[in-house]
């Protein structure tokens, strides 16, 4: 939605992603067994969800191709940032393409969840008024406990074979969180920021490999306060 054509200021956009098949598994195992507040807050979202339905196992779920499991029902980080378009809802090169456009154009900054206190150091250098001091507060021993009653309970891990089936069908979802994490780890370096690599962990063939990250701050000749003055005019 652009402002300016109502005659308004426009907003500066944020938001952060996460691995598209860890944000399915936790949201399906959430909505069934909730987290650790001890709220019932899994039978608040799903009251009417059948029995059958809250135990049924993750690996049939995928492999019988259970709705839940399929798309469209994977397709929602795409359709989030293509926009209102009828065909933002169709998996595919044209809803990509677009949601692609639309975080280059208009937002200021699309994070990566599993580099999360890399993305509050870059909110608090674009925004201070907003996000001074944010990563201490992140990393206070209350919010860290709060945050820890937060993890979903009864998770588990798919079989092999229904992971690579999830990938498939999230092909379009994995492109587009591999080219937002490109661009931010492009934005990290730009600001100095180190995108650490850890020796991995022997990975089995189904996983998608990630792309190289970055290891060294670059030279710019850009101004960076020219270019946040850039990002703001947009």
């Amino acid at each position: 939605l652009s402002s300016h054509r109502f005659g308004g200021d426009q907003p500066v956009y944020i938001n952060i992603i996460r691995d598209p098949v860890n944000r399915f598994l936790s949201n399906y195992f959430f909505r069934r067994f909730g987290d650790w507040r001890g709220e019932q807050n899994h039978m608040i979202r799903t009251p009417s969800m059948r029995q059958e339905e809250r135990y049924l196992d993750i690996n049939v779920c995928i492999l019988e191709n259970y709705p839940e499991c399929s798309n469209p029902r994977l397709f929602y980080i795409i359709p989030y940032f293509c926009g209102q378009h009828p065909r933002c809802r169709e998996p595919g090169e044209w809803a990509l393409e677009r949601a692609k456009l639309n975080v280059n154009e208009n937002f200021l900054l699309v994070g990566i969840l599993e580099e999360l206190e890399d993305v509050l150091l870059l909110l608090e250098r674009f925004l201070p008024h907003y996000f001074k001091d944010v990563l201490s507060i992140y990393k206070n021993p209350e919010h860290r406990k709060l945050g820890n009653l937060t993890v979903t309970v009864k998770k588990t891990v798919p079989s092999p074979e229904a992971i690579q089936i999830l990938y498939q069908r999230m092909r379009y979802e994995y492109e587009f969180y591999y080219y937002v994490k490109e661009q931010f780890h492009l934005l990290k370096r730009k600001f100095g920021l180190k995108s650490h690599i850890r020796k991995p962990r022997p990975r089995p063939e189904f996983f998608i490999p990630s792309p190289l990250e970055t290891e060294e701050p670059i030279d710019d000749e850009e101004d960076d306060e020219k270019w946040l003055e850039d990002i703001y005019k947009r």
